[in-house]
């Protein structure tokens, strides 16, 4: 069934009216080629789905009347921040897309010092077409949210985020395995993941003073796009968000 996310000031109830608009629409009816009486899925953007049926088309977009509310299965019980180093290239925007498959609630780039990527002056143009990415990629993998993916932030603004998170570092270095740092029943987790080059000394000793705990993933070394799907996935595994 198509599935279009719509932002609501308060939720639908069976028997209200949906209108969507704009390129959505077009893509509705152009696109997929969906006439009046097909059904479509919508989402409000707050784990919460809507069974609707196409009740016209005309100039303002496509209007849907809702025949189900229920609450969006897809949505983990674990709230994943990813603060990913800036990778090189376009390496972000394939994490990106993987992390909102695997169930991240929000991704935050991160200007490490051994990033080869800066954050430069287009960081805001780059982080529209991140969310862009997002977007669709929690579209497409039936999410109930549309995760969150904030412009380029420099290291030393993220140690505030940390304080008082329950938060792992995956690190080349060493640290504890990854299955005694999650537990089954967690509902917060931050993730960081360094760049290409890794994570700078100083940068691990900062992070430990905010409480973050280092995690190794295994005995070998993965590159900055493999890490933060393999974390994500034995993340949602552990936390009983796999099944």
């Amino acid at each position: 069934m198509p599935r279009f996310f719509k932002s609501m000031s308060v939720p639908a109830a069976v028997g209200d009216a949906i209108l969507i608009e704009g390129q959505d629409a077009v893509h509705l009816q152009k696109s997929l080629r969906l006439r009046v009486g097909e059904a479509v899925l919508v989402c409000d953007g707050r784990s919460t789905e809507y069974d609707t049926v196409i009740t016209a088309f005309d100039g303002e977009g496509a209007h849907l009347q809702v025949t189900a509310v229920r609450p969006s299965q897809a949505e983990p019980t674990l709230k994943l921040t990813l603060y990913q180093g800036l990778p090189k290239s376009d390496k972000l925007e394939w994490i990106i897309q993987k992390a909102v498959e695997l169930g991240v609630t929000q991704i935050v780039p991160v200007e490490m010092r051994r990033s080869i990527a800066k954050m430069g002056d287009k960081a805001d143009k780059k982080a529209k077409r991140w969310q862009t990415i997002a977007d669709e990629a929690a579209s497409q993998s039936g999410r109930g949210i549309l995760p969150t993916v904030h412009a380029p932030v420099r290291f030393c603004d993220i140690l505030p985020m940390l304080e008082g998170v329950p938060s792992v570092v995956c690190y080349e270095g060493g640290g504890e395995p990854f299955t005694t740092l999650i537990a089954p029943d967690q509902t917060q987790l931050a993730l960081i993941i360094g760049p290409e080059g890794g994570i700078a000394p100083e940068e691990i000793e900062a992070l430990f003073a905010v409480g973050v705990k280092a995690a190794t993933l295994g005995p070998r070394i993965l590159r900055c796009e493999t890490a933060p799907v393999a974390a994500i996935a034995a993340a949602m595994a552990l936390s009983g968000n796999w099944t």
